[in-house]
């Protein structure tokens, strides 16, 4: 790979991170008046809804994921029988998302009535509501498919034409929705309608790049065998995977309160927002290093992931700094005095696991372009078998404050235990991995003592002393990515 196509790799991301950037935009203005307008409780069983169709779309079976890499791999070279191999995934997801729709289908009466602590004037909306989402479960997987394709054929521009959109709507539907009624089940089904309008337009965009996909039909067996070769270790990672990022406000919404979900859950759909920027990268590197791992010389496959993890740097750790510095001005700016009191330490606490997990995202995937999503099932598995009870335990002690942190120290040892994978499974990455865990390492103790700071005054002290290191190491230190070092002249050696 020369350095043109690792340019389009940047270039790539930063269409994908721009793309996602809008919807992030809109939900800060329209966070506080959906809670105005819901009030907490039905804002809360809102971000519960939301929940629900992202987990139970892990019924795709990894299958969005290995259409990438197969037809990544396959094109221009093994292009024979690649209609037949995309029809019968697509096919299988449309067939798996029936499957998963009848499940929520099911549970939700449980669900509505039991597990959660739904007041009783709000169950029979609610119930509504998820009967809606169950139904809209297929298009969600089918959809996961149809990107999966043009992921694959790099086509991130049409991607974001589409996505933008789709994001915001989640967003400003419901606020334009409040003008006529604040009923969650005519504000859930004008969202799931605009699912469904998403998936048509991806479609039409992916018979664009495939001008033979809608072609007769056929079966394509051996592929499939591909496909879920690779995607069964996948969804044992999609199930453990969301589990573990959202059983936190599963478990608050059963033991404390949907009210508490609410004080949780909104500083956390924030701070999760930065998790763009790596998905961004990990997007447009996912079928470059699934070519690179391959290569005999694996010397531009180091300088990916090298560059990778400085990008990272650059563009989450300035933003978190100023998260956690002024978390509780900026809450109760944003929300108001009583979100500020409740929330501001747990977006602290996430801030400065969401700067971690970006970092992991890395190992991860470069784990799974090599083919060993195996790897990160099992981790994420035996992980899970501690995050459960530790996190039922801090939420009884600490209430939402011990979720926090809980979930915090499970990134730090997912990413510790990626790492070290991918270091035996790639031995050239060490040295890069190293210098991830010192950064790591690093500026997370300096966040630590701004989160310990008891007064405005020291944590805008801190505030100005780590900025101000941050830039020094940038230059001195060389965070800079080796594409820019060489164009500021730049005196680094190569890694």
């Amino acid at each position: 790979m020369n350095p043109q196509p690792r340019f389009r790799l940047f270039s790539q991301s930063v269409v994908n991170l721009f793309g996602q950037l809008a919807p992030m935009v809109v939900a800060l203005f329209a966070i506080p008046s959906l809670i105005s307008g819901l009030g907490v409780e039905r804002f809360g069983i809102l971000t519960l809804a939301w929940l629900v169709v992202g987990y139970f779309s892990l019924f795709d079976l990894g299958l969005g994921r290995a259409l990438t890499q197969v037809v990544a791999a396959r094109l221009g070279i093994l292009e024979h029988g690649l209609r037949a191999t995309v029809q019968t995934a697509l096919i299988v997801m449309l067939a798996l998302g029936l499957v998963g729709a009848l499940a929520a289908w099911l549970l939700t009466p449980r669900l509505v009535e039991s597990v959660f602590k739904i007041p009783p004037p709000l169950i029979g909306e609610t119930l509504k509501s998820f009967y809606i989402l169950a139904v809209s479960i297929p298009v969600v997987i089918l959809t996961a498919g149809l990107v999966g394709i043009l992921t694959a054929y790099s086509r991130f521009g049409l991607i974001n034409w589409v996505r933008v959109p789709l994001g915001i709507s989640n967003y400003l539907i419901p606020v334009l929705a409040l003008k006529f009624t604040n009923d969650l089940s005519v504000i859930v089904g004008l969202l799931s309608l605009t699912r469904l309008l998403a998936a048509l337009v991806y479609w039409m965009l992916c018979r664009r790049c495939m001008s033979h996909l809608a072609g007769a039909a056929s079966f394509d067996r051996d592929g499939l065998k591909i496909l879920l070769k690779f995607g069964g270790w996948m969804t044992l990672t999609n199930i453990v995977g969301p589990i573990m990022i959202y059983m936190d406000r599963f478990v608050i919404g059963s033991v404390v309160s949907v009210s508490a979900v609410a004080f949780y859950a909104t500083p956390f759909e924030m701070v999760t927002k930065l998790l763009i920027v790596p998905a961004a990268i990990v997007t447009v590197l996912f079928p470059a290093l699934a070519v690179a791992v391959r290569e005999i010389d694996r010397t531009e496959l180091v300088k990916l992931f090298d560059d990778s993890w400085r990008y990272v740097a650059l563009a989450l750790f300035p933003v978190v700094l100023f998260i956690i510095t002024f978390s509780y001005e900026g809450l109760e700016l944003w929300l108001g005095d009583t979100f500020a009191k409740e929330s501001s330490t747990v977006l602290q606490l996430l801030a400065l696991g969401v700067m971690i997990n970006a970092f992991a995202q890395l190992p991860f995937t470069l784990i799974q372009s090599a083919g060993k999503p195996d790897i990160t099932a099992k981790l994420h598995l035996i992980e899970l078998l501690f995050y459960v009870p530790c996190l039922w335990m801090a939420l009884k002690t600490f209430g939402i404050v011990g979720a926090a942190a809980t979930w915090t120290l499970r990134v730090v040892v997912d990413g510790a235990l990626l790492s070290r994978a991918t270091a035996r499974l790639v031995v050239e990455t060490r040295k890069t991995l190293w210098d991830i865990c010192r950064f790591v390492a690093v500026a997370s103790s300096a966040l630590c003592l701004i989160i310990l700071a008891e007064s405005l005054v020291q944590r805008v002290a801190l505030f100005c002393v780590l900025a101000i290191m941050f830039f020094w190491a940038t230059i001195r230190l060389q965070i800079l990515p080796s594409q820019f070092r060489s164009r500021l002249g730049l005196d680094v050696a190569d890694n």
